[in-house]
């Protein structure tokens, strides 16, 4: 029973992950920059979150915290797009800049506080299937579900999504078909950043004690999981996310039997399985093979 406990808090852990890393996929994909400051926007939105809810109720502070991490999103891409730059290097580079000018700017404002998110759920557990779990860990894998089938959803099935694909896939013809790439890439930031600030909503939720200062930082755990998936790949973000939350719950609850191995495995374990993924498929497992004409 502890070994299945364990894969479903991992499957849990993973959606919040699988969000996290298709914000990182999405702008990717929309504007070839990996924005390296989306750990900052997922603190700004769950800060909002955490500020609001104790006026407005959980649900609308959500809304808003996700409109106020999407507006962050979008004001980075501006700053980004003011380089006048095609070099996607250089723009990824500005977003670390971003990154330290808004992290200072969070931590002044949470100092030491640990801030709680409102949510309905709190420290309550359920039993499924024999095993106890948190409710806001069952919550987070109902929502990282709704939410990442609607996204596939938009993608797959709307105009707009067909528009988004056409500009990942060829932006030079996608301008020439007359579809407006200022237009996709503000999307795509903004989408990013909505669903970082609801990952974020989860991420300080039971079991974790609340908000912090450093809770962005956690944002760097997807990292691997959109390496493992493939960077320009979106379905490989949710797998990668969950193959990265699965590692790092069973590593850690099995950590007294893997004492060899250094207190804190469990942090490292995701980016061992990113390595040997690496050196099987360097281009992730989903990820576009990169073709050389010679």
């Amino acid at each position: 029973m502890k070994i299945l406990q364990l894969v479903l808090l991992g499957v849990s852990l993973g959606s919040i992950y699988s969000l996290i890393a298709l914000g990182f996929v999405v702008i990717y994909k929309g504007t070839k920059v990996i924005n390296l400051a989306h750990g900052s926007v997922l603190l700004a939105g769950a800060y909002a979150v955490a500020v609001l809810s104790p006026h407005t109720g959980f649900l609308p502070a959500v809304a808003l915290g996700a409109v106020a991490s999407a507006l962050c999103a979008v004001v980075i891409q501006r700053l980004v797009a003011a380089m006048r730059t095609q070099n996607h290097l250089v723009l990824t580079i500005l977003t670390i800049g971003v990154d330290i000018l808004l992290a200072t700017e969070l931590s002044r404002r949470i100092g030491s506080r640990v801030l709680t998110m409102g949510d309905p759920w709190g420290g309550r557990r359920v039993e499924i299937l024999g095993t106890v779990l948190p409710q806001a860990r069952i919550a987070a894998t109902v929502v990282g579900i709704l939410f990442i089938a609607l996204f596939f959803l938009v993608f797959r099935r709307t105009d707009f999504g067909v528009r988004m694909r056409a500009s990942a896939d060829d932006p030079r013809t996608a301008a020439l078909m007359g579809i407006d790439q200022r237009k996709v890439a503000l999307t795509s930031w903004a989408i990013g950043g909505a669903l970082a600030c609801v990952a974020g909503v989860f991420l300080a939720g039971f079991p974790n004690p609340g908000l912090d200062h450093t809770s962005g930082l956690i944002a760097l755990n997807a990292i691997p999981a959109i390496i493992i998936g493939g960077l320009d790949s979106t379905e490989g973000a949710v797998l990668g996310g969950l193959i990265v939350g699965v590692t790092q719950t069973l590593v850690d609850g099995n950590a007294s039997s893997l004492h060899f191995l250094g207190e804190g495995f469990g942090t490292v374990a995701p980016y061992v399985v990113m390595l040997l993924i690496l050196l099987w498929r360097p281009s992730g497992l989903m990820g576009s093979k990169e073709l050389n004409r010679v």
